[in-house]
C-alpha cells in the first residue's frame, strides 16, 4: 500500500564545501578562485543545465560579494542599484525574454566602474538570441571558461551526496546503477535522486537496483529494464 508523501523541497547546498571538483570543472573552479586576479573585470561561465554553474557562481559571489540576478530580471529600474553592488552576477543570460537595452546600460555601467562581472549561460554568447549589437560586442569581449558534462567519478560521487543530503542509504552498485543509464547531468542526478526518494516513502521500500530501474524505465520508455 502507498503512503501519502508530503512533498518538502530539499533546499540545494551551494557552501564551497559542497562543491565536487573534478576535471570537468576544474578549469572554471580554478579561474574563479583566482579572482581578483583576473584579467578582464568580465568573465562569462558556461555549461549546459545542472553542470554546477550556479554552485560555483554562488560560491565566487560569497567571496567577492556579489549581487546574484537572473539576466531576465533585470530592468532600467534596477540596473542603477544593481551597478553599485562590489560585484554582480548576471544568471542564465540565454533563459529569456531579455531587457536587453537595460543589460546594456548595466553592463556599460560595470565596464566603466570596472565592476567584476560574472555572467553565466548554457550557450555561446551569439546563440543567446541577443539581437542588440552594441550589448553582443561588450559581451564578446570577456574572457569564456567552460564547465563539461560530468564525468564518472563526478556523477557518482554526486548522487551519494545528494542520498546523503536526504538522509537516505543506499548500496554502492545502486549509485553505479543510475550513474551507467542516466543523462550526463548534474541536475537530472538531482531529480533522479527525488524520485527515489519519493517511491520509497510511498511504498516503504528500500532504495534498490531494481526498485531503481523500474523507475528509469516509467521516466525513459526506452531504458534498459535488465537488472544484470
Amino acid at each position: 500500500m502507498r503512503q501519502l508523501v508530503l512533498d518538502l523541497p530539499v533546499e540545494p547546498r551551494f557552501g564551497p564545501d559542497d562543491f565536487l571538483v573534478s576535471p570537468s570543472n576544474e578549469e572554471a573552479y580554478s579561474l574563479l578562485e583566482r579572482w581578483p586576479d583576473w584579467p578582464n573585470p568580465m568573465l562569462h561561465l558556461r555549461g549546459p543545465r545542472g553542470s554546477g554553474k550556479s554552485h560555483l557562481a554562488a560560491i565566487w559571489a560569497e567571496r567577492a560579494g556579489a549581487a546574484i540576478v537572473a539576466a531576465a530580471a533585470v530592468t532600467d529600474e534596477s540596473a542603477p542599484a544593481l551597478s553599485r553592488a562590489p560585484a554582480l552576477v548576471l544568471e542564465d543570460l540565454d533563459r529569456g525574454p531579455l531587457a536587453e537595452k537595460a543589460a546594456f546600460h548595466l553592463v556599460n555601467m560595470a565596464r566603466e566602474q570596472r565592476l567584476p562581472l560574472l555572467f553565466t549561460s548554457a550557450e555561446p554568447v551569439d546563440r543567446c538570441g541577443i539581437r542588440t549589437p552594441d550589448l553582443l560586442s561588450r559581451l564578446r569581449l570577456a574572457p569564456s571558461v567552460d564547465i563539461h558534462p560530468p564525468d564518472d567519478a563526478l556523477l557518482k560521487a554526486v548522487l551519494v551526496k545528494l542520498f546523503v543530503d536526504r538522509q537516505l542509504v543506499v548500496d554502492t552498485s545502486v549509485v553505479d546503477y543510475i550513474a551507467a543509464r542516466i543523462e550526463r547531468s548534474l541536475g537530472r542526478a538531482a531529480e533522479i535522486v527525488a524520485a527515489l526518494d519519493r517511491e520509497a516513502l510511498s511504498r516503504g521500500r528500500r532504495i534498490t537496483r531494481p526498485v531503481a530501474s523500474a523507475l528509469l524505465a516509467e521516466g525513459d520508455p526506452a531504458a534498459d529494464m535488465t537488472d544484470p
